[in-house]
């Protein structure tokens, strides 16, 4: 259509009448004189509605899907991450269970030794000064640590304080090739001081060349002057291997420490020495051989076979033991008493023997 004068008249006028019939319609109410012409078009014009209604239904849906995709989406993204706390709290117990057994360990080793400790968490492995063998740990200055402090857990000793932050702190471990120790050997006191060696055992140098030690016995912390940074009685290793005595001034031996370097997590800072040396109680206490059982076994010679004196056993089993097949075990006892009771007899048969040694 094309836009002229005429149309635009004619569309002015459209929209005057529908306008006017809209009013008509409102103020008639249920009574309204358009009433018949609008269901005469509800009745021509409502099964086409339907039919588009039927056509665009899926549409619709899917719009309405669209629309509600969102709320389902929050919903799903709430559900997984429940289900991933869920997932991790039990993942977790099997992790609790083993740093509620260190923190265990640790207290006793503690109590046994009668050191002040704080207790805190690895957080951190290696640190900022090079390639040393260094830990991080979650206490600092502001819980009372300070430099040069002995750092254990329920094995053993675990290292030294080397640096200290507002909350945080680095631990120097006991295998470094930079860290040293004084040591004593349970029981025997002597003396002697340990170094580091990365994952091989540890080195320790014993005071006295001539120091009678063997592989298995064990060593703790000697102690250092006003207990830093070493207090004394910590656990420290047991040996495992001792070089030859060659005479010189020292012996060397070689200790495998007892705690793990590489599976570190809840350790303690000593805060409070002990009063007095615990010397060896916190060593851990020897596991008991089980009794061995002997069982003695004593063969019987059979025929053909040795007896214990040597000779060879070439007689039948019962007359090995001094009897006659076929007859009664009794028998011989009685024919000696037989014997014993005709001394006259024997005589006799003795009698011409000694009468022809008598002629001349």
């Amino acid at each position: 259509m094309r836009d002229t004068r005429e149309s635009r008249l004619l569309l002015v006028l459209l929209i005057a009448i529908a306008f006017a019939l809209i009013t008509v319609d409102i103020r008639g109410g249920q009574e309204s004189p358009v009433d018949g012409a609008r269901q005469a078009a509800a009745a021509v014009f409502g099964p086409v509605e339907n039919g588009v209604a039927a056509a665009v239904d899926p549409i619709g849906n899917a719009i309405g899907a669209v629309r509600d995709s969102g709320e389902r989406h929050t919903r799903i993204s709430a559900l997984e991450k429940e289900n991933a706390e869920l997932k991790a709290r039990l993942g977790s117990d099997d992790r609790n269970r083993n740093r509620l057994r260190e923190l265990d360990s640790m207290l006793k080793t503690a109590g046994a030794g009668q050191y002040g400790i704080k207790g805190a968490q690895v957080i951190a492995i290696g640190a900022a000064q090079g390639f040393s063998w260094t830990v991080t740990v979650d206490v600092g200055a502001r819980d009372g640590i300070t430099r040069d402090m002995t750092v254990l857990n329920g094995s053993g000793l675990v290292g030294r304080v080397t640096t200290v932050g507002p909350s945080t702190s680095t631990v120097l471990l006991a295998n470094d090739p930079d860290f040293t120790v004084g040591t004593r050997m349970e029981k025997s006191d002597e003396l002697g001081f340990a170094t580091g060696q990365g994952d091989r055992p540890l080195l320790v140098q014993l005071l006295n060349g001539k120091a009678k030690v063997k592989a298995g016995d064990r060593l703790v912390t000697f102690g250092s002057r006003a207990d830093k940074p070493f207090v004394p009685g910590v656990p420290v290793g047991e040996v495992v291997r001792v070089d030859p005595a060659g005479g010189g001034l020292t012996r060397n031996v070689y200790v495998r420490p007892y705690v793990g370097f590489t599976k570190l997590d809840i350790v303690g800072v000593v805060v409070q020495a002990p009063r007095s040396d615990p010397r060896d109680a916190v060593l851990p206490q020897k596991p008991k051989p089980a009794p061995t059982v002997t069982v003695t076994v004593t063969p019987t010679p059979a025929d053909g076979q040795r007896n214990p004196e040597g000779q060879l056993n070439t007689q039948p089993q019962d007359q090995a033991q001094g009897l006659q097949p076929g007859r009664n075990p009794q028998a011989p006892q009685n024919q000696n008493q037989n014997q014993n009771q005709n001394p006259s007899q024997n005589q006799n048969q003795q009698a011409p023997q000694d009468q022809g040694d008598a002629t001349p």
